[in-house]
């Protein structure tokens, strides 16, 4: 490769280069960086388009590079946020719209939430923009101060770029400094589910690189178990419908609004549920008398009742509550998975959604239906496993709820294969919140006075594995995140590599 501007590379011109044969060659590749060339694998190889020879500094403009990758963070952290948002003030509006007859009260509502989600889309656009750029601008300035290749830093006499002016570590460090980007988002506000989320998917990554090694992979063979998603959704399940039924307070107020909704028991059905749980005297079996009144239902509750079944579904039997409430919760599910599955069929499929618009919109409606079905029964098979476990024991108590959800989450295995380990992985984030919460107020953990944002540490040892992964273990990321990963990063490919295709 010529050197920029044309002319001969100055480091022909060394004497007697014929007499040092391939020796000359090995130093020239090494010193000189107009000559040096780049070998890069294909996604499917554990090496990375940022290790070892990764592209000649002269060919690719790192400034350019930042800049998009800070646009596309930007858009994409602003368009997931927004489309949330928005859903989110259309659904208010309208249950606004439904309780309230004054016009007036509804506008005024509706425009402070507007205002809500408009500064909540700039804050995560800021956020992801940010990370992008800052680990982008961090890898650059690594690599040119320190050496693209390994054996660089050998010529460089600075301790600190000796270790970390290597490919193989430049991505590790520069994606635990991006990672305190998510302050962005608030200097004040917690997000310690998804902090605990993207650690569950460090370690996913993780767990495969482990497989793939010769030392850990025998350490790592059980993690390849084919139905462990669903073995870590029946965990979570126990942990996440337990807390929805004993201690709710323990979960996320989004996520705690999203089971009140899909539970389908109103909260006075829950206190009472809980307080024959725990042992408590019931304090509200009146209330729960009128209330099943009001929707058709005239019940005596018994005071000495040793089992909840008819707190729960009134005179029904518990095989018919199981399928008259698989039927509503079926209704409720669909809005929930139409846009999941509608939105990436207008914007990931546009192209082909014009040729064969058919078939697209056919597996967009299949999933949707599956997805709903799955929802469906996992908020159904709640009840029906409790309310068998609570007739077959004849008793209720709080490990009688927590074995009893265990099994709802075999529910998962209606759910694609690709999207089972993604449900799982977020619920048993939720799970794991919830629990060091219940723990943390029992008094079994202490909180913390020093570390007052561990989310925002937990946040960036995640991406640093993350992105470790990324520019070395290339091939244990699906090909779907890889290629966002490279669009959004923008990591220079070599003139030897055919780019992949996008789908």
């Amino acid at each position: 490769m010529s050197p920029p501007g044309g002319g001969t590379c100055s480091c022909s011109s060394i004497e007697n280069k014929d007499d040092l044969g391939d020796g000359f060659d090995k130093l020239n590749d090494r010193r000189c960086p107009h000559c040096r060339r780049s070998h890069l694998p294909s996604s499917s190889s554990s090496s990375s388009l940022l290790s070892f020879d990764s592209v000649p500094l002269e060919d690719y403009d790192k400034l350019w590079r930042i800049f998009t990758a800070s646009v596309k963070g930007f858009t994409i952290g602003a368009g997931i946020k927004g489309g949330l948002s928005l859903f989110a003030v259309l659904t208010r509006f309208r249950r606004r719209r439904l309780s309230t007859s004054s016009k007036n009260a509804v506008m005024a509502s509706s425009s402070e939430d507007v205002i809500l989600a408009i500064k909540e889309t700039i804050r995560y656009g800021l956020f992801l923009g940010t990370f992008a750029g800052t680990f982008v601008s961090v890898d650059e300035i690594i690599a040119t101060l320190g050496g693209h290749r390994r054996h660089d830093s050998q010529f460089n006499f600075n301790l600190f770029f000796i270790f970390f002016g290597t490919a193989r570590w430049r991505a590790l460090f520069a994606g635990a400094v991006a990672g305190n980007s998510l302050l962005l988002t608030g200097l004040d506000t917690q997000h310690t589910s998804l902090a605990i989320y993207i650690l569950m998917r460090a370690a996913v990554l993780a767990s495969r690189c482990g497989i793939k090694s010769k030392r850990l992979g025998r350490i790592c063979k059980p993690l390849t178990w084919a139905h462990g998603d669903i073995f870590l959704m029946c965990l979570s399940s126990s942990q996440i419908l337990s807390a929805y039924l004993l201690k709710q307070e323990s979960l996320p107020s989004s996520y705690k609004s999203f089971l009140n909704k899909h539970g389908g028991k109103d909260p006075i059905v829950l206190q009472g549920v809980r307080e024959m749980a725990c042992g408590m005297p019931f304090s509200n079996l009146g209330v729960i008398e009128k209330y099943y009144k009001t929707i058709g239902v005239d019940i005596k509750l018994d005071p000495q009742m040793k089992i909840p079944c008819s707190l729960i579904h009134g005179n029904q039997s518990c095989g018919a509550h199981f399928v008259s409430f698989l039927i509503q919760a079926y209704k409720r599910a669909l809005p929930v998975y139409f846009p999941v599955y509608l939105i990436p069929a207008l914007i990931v499929h546009r192209k082909g959604l014009l040729k064969r618009p058919c078939s697209i919109l056919g597996k967009g409606l299949f999933g949707t239906a599956r997805s709903s079905l799955f929802l469906s029964v996992y908020c159904s098979s709640a009840w029906m496993w409790t309310c068998f476990l609570f007739r077959l024991l004849k008793r209720c108590n709080v490990p009688m709820v927590a074995i009893g959800t265990f099994p709802t989450g075999l529910a998962l295995a209606i759910e694609k294969k690709s999207r089972r380990i993604e449900i799982s992985l977020y619920c048993l984030a939720r799970a794991i919140e919830s629990f060091v919460t219940c723990m943390s107020d029992i008094g079994y953990l202490p909180e913390s006075r020093r570390l007052k944002r561990a989310d925002v540490v937990v946040f960036s040892i995640s991406t640093a594995i993350i992105m470790h992964c990324y520019a070395i273990e290339r091939d244990v990321f699906r090909s779907k995140y890889l290629n966002v990963l490279d669009w959004v990063f923008g990591v220079p490919l070599s003139p030897s590599e055919t780019p992949r295709k996008r789908s």
